[in-house]
């Protein structure tokens, strides 16, 4: 009960500040709390200024770190909020005043349990950027290593967990009282945005996942990870060698530090690719505050709390789904929606098809450069509604990861196309994993794998042989109905027939064996 009270007392908070800000259609649409809506527009609401997106994201901003986050998680969900309300998340500032240098100071010295003099010779009070979680300072450690020192903000696991538990309840509320709500998972969404922030604010996770992605481009000179110190990292706090670059969106300091732009694309076209393809371990969070042109001339990456993974399976569907839509067959793009069971089986393929080319065709139309896969990706999850398609979580993570990077591309070089330059790299992926050695090599795994469950398999035969036999084991009456006369084979598996003739067999043969 005290709980209740508790998340309702923040529900009215947080619809005051969305109706002050004219942004309370989020919980007008999907029927939250309808009285406090209506009390929070009788007595906040105030007319501003901006489309819807740009409205909420100035109210989230203002809501709060948990609230940011939840902004930058929506921004991923056209197919729930459309792709302009969209996009306009997907430009929430993550960043909030910065707290005391002084209050930084003691955090690490808690963190490490000893003076700060024992881990830096120099240590910049003023932060060099600020954002929900944590701010970074510049440092110098006391071998003489310049580094930069990210150190979580203090309370902040605290007031993430009270959100946490708001949230909750809501996507609880909207499932029981939005039936039709249901597919698009508002609790699993919420449970993800609730894990990602709790790795988040450990930042031995995001150390983790830099030294990760560093392995993954240890031996490639285009793409710089920093590397991590973890002498002084902990939970709080993380130290990584300092990177000094040009942002990746300063095409005037580029060109006159003596770089040709469509090189530094061209690398960071690669290295986008490479990411998501080949590694299937991807920065989730590429605006250009986290991406630098080195002297070198290669791409240095920071910030490394947002990454994204996607299994093997998905790439080679998203690879075929790619290569299907380039290449303008929409039905074999809608076959691989129904293979990958996005779409349910009972939906028509024909009209699948049909959506598929109306989306494709106005996008693929375009001129090269302006072409943007991430767009199509953004409009295709829009039609979940209509197929019943399922959310797929991993992708929509992926689709706005690759419209930033298309955005920052864009800025670079306005004429060119990061998929066209990336296209030897696609290419050679697709032949890899696509071609007919690639099918081949799968069949071959999928059955050395069937080959190792076959013992398990066997055991299970072996035992339920043995109930059969002490009778301890029925089959259904349909079952034997369908045995004894024959009918509808085709709506029982083949393994499960071979599971019953063998265990009939083997019952027969321990019976009169």
């Amino acid at each position: 009960m005290l709980r209740s009270l508790r998340n309702i007392r923040r529900l009215i908070q947080i619809a005051r500040i969305l109706a002050r800000n004219d942004a309370l259609f989020p919980l007008e649409d999907f029927g939250v709390a309808p009285a406090i809506v209506f009390a929070a527009k009788l007595v906040s609401y105030r007319k501003a200024e901006g489309r819807p997106g740009q409205r909420l994201a100035r109210a989230l901003n203002e809501a709060g770190p948990s609230f940011i986050k939840l902004g930058q998680s929506l921004s991923t969900r056209s197919d729930l909020l459309g792709e302009e309300l969209a996009e306009d998340l997907s430009q929430l500032q993550d960043s909030l005043p910065a707290f005391g240098g002084d209050q930084a100071r003691k955090i690490i010295e808690a963190e490490f349990e000893c003076p700060l003099s024992e881990l830096y010779s120099s240590f910049d009070d003023q932060a060099i950027a600020a954002a929900s979680i944590a701010q970074v300072h510049f440092a110098t450690t006391i071998d003489g290593r310049e580094v930069a020192v990210k150190v979580l903000r203090p309370d902040i696991e605290a007031a993430f967990a009270r959100d946490m538990e708001l949230l909750r309840w809501v996507a609880r509320l909207v499932e029981r009282t939005q039936p039709e709500l249901r597919r698009l998972k508002p609790q699993a969404t919420v449970e993800t945005l609730a894990a990602t922030v709790v790795l988040e604010m450990d930042l031995r996770f995001e150390a983790a996942a830099a030294a990760e992605i560093g392995d993954n481009f240890i031996d490639d000179p285009e793409f710089t990870v920093p590397e991590v110190d973890w002498s002084r990292t902990g939970k709080k706090v993380l130290t990584t060698r300092r990177l000094s670059g040009i942002p990746m969106d300063d095409l005037e300091a580029i060109t006159k530090a003596g770089h040709n732009p469509v090189d530094i694309l061209q690398k960071a076209s690669n290295a986008t690719f490479k990411q998501i393809f080949r590694d299937g371990f991807f920065h989730a969070d590429v605006h250009p505050g986290n991406l630098f042109v080195l002297p070198d001339g290669s791409i240095g990456a920071v910030d490394f709390g947002i990454m994204g993974r996607v299994d093997l399976p998905t790439r080679r569907t998203l690879g075929e789904l790619l290569l299907a839509f380039l290449s303008r067959d929409f039905h074999r793009a809608a076959e691989v929606h129904f293979e990958a069971g996005w779409v349910p089986a009972h939906q028509d393929v024909d009209a699948f098809t049909q959506a598929c080319r109306s989306i494709a065709e106005p996008i693929l139309d375009r001129p090269q450069n302006e072409i943007s896969i991430g767009k199509l990706l953004g409009q295709l999850f829009e039609i979940t509604e209509t197929f019943q398609m399922e959310a797929q979580p991993q992708l929509l993570l992926l689709q706005k990861t690759m419209l930033v990077a298309e955005g920052t591309g864009r800025k670079l070089v306005p004429d060119a196309n990061m998929w066209m330059l990336a296209r030897p790299l696609v290419e050679e992926w697709m032949f890899a994993n696509l071609g007919p050695e690639a099918k081949i090599k799968s069949a071959v795994e999928d059955l050395g794998k069937t080959i190792q469950r076959l013992p398990h398999l066997l055991d299970a035969i072996e035992s339920g042989a043995s109930m059969i036999k002490d009778g301890r084991l029925n089959l259904h009456p349909d079952t034997i109905r369908a045995l004894r006369n024959g009918g509808h084979k085709s709506s029982i598996p083949p393994s499960t027939w071979l599971i019953i003739a063998t265990l009939f067999a083997l019952a027969a043969f321990l019976k009169w064996g």
